[in-house]
């Protein structure tokens, strides 16, 4: 899970007004017309938010990464505890028909019955991952929509014009006086500690 590719960076195109004059060498006198000009406006508020500390001081994303943390332990344990009984049967397999303990019938029905369990394990792997991933994906646009519902409604007062995402590197320069962040984790966790126990406790579950 990327962590850092919640937002995408809005950027503003600056626009520039060009004038054209001409000029006739055929007359002694030019008529002169006025330029019009346009100022760019100086109202653009703009404020950014760290993405990093979201994600490590919104309790949404904590509570819901551990949960994630022990459903994918959860699926690991679980695989591991199957492939391991497969091999040891596979093992005990090649060690008796060293022996002559199977008839060829019998060992080949021992055989068959050793890759179906080799199919379904690889058939629950990809049913666990997809299941998984699922998951995480609907974490994922949880937590984006929590964000943006929450920036929607904190930016009627504000008034920003853009809010930016400042993941690593992304923004090359920004002036921490347009650092919103510390405002917007401690909104964020207001609204979260608000929210309805029922759906929590239905998260919760699905670990």
């Amino acid at each position: 899970m990327n962590k850092k590719n919640i937002f995408g960076t809005l950027v503003v195109a600056a626009m520039a007004a060009m004038t054209m004059t001409s000029c006739d060498k055929s007359k002694s006198q030019t008529d002169d017309k006025p330029v019009a000009t346009q100022t760019a406006s100086t109202d653009t508020k703009v404020a950014f938010v760290e993405v990093d500390s979201i994600m490590s001081q919104y309790k949404f994303c904590k509570d819901y990464s551990l949960i994630l943390q022990k459903k994918g332990q959860n699926i690991q344990n679980t695989l591991a505890q199957k492939q391991q009984a497969l091999e040891a049967a596979a093992a005990n397999f090649q060690q008796k028909v060293q022996q002559n303990a199977y008839t060829r019938e019998q060992a080949q029905q021992i055989q068959m019955s050793l890759q179906k369990q080799n199919n379904d394990l690889q058939a629950l792997n990809q049913r666990l991952s997809s299941e998984f991933q699922a998951e995480t994906e609907k974490y994922n646009n949880a937590l984006r929509d929590s964000i943006q519902h929450f920036l929607a409604v904190y930016n009627k007062d504000k008034k920003y014009s853009l809010i930016l995402s400042k993941a690593g590197d992304n923004i090359l320069y920004a002036d921490k006086t347009h650092d919103i962040t510390n405002e917007v984790v401690a909104g964020l966790n207001k609204a979260y500690k608000q929210a309805p126990k029922e759906a929590k406790a239905a998260d919760t579950k699905k670990k």
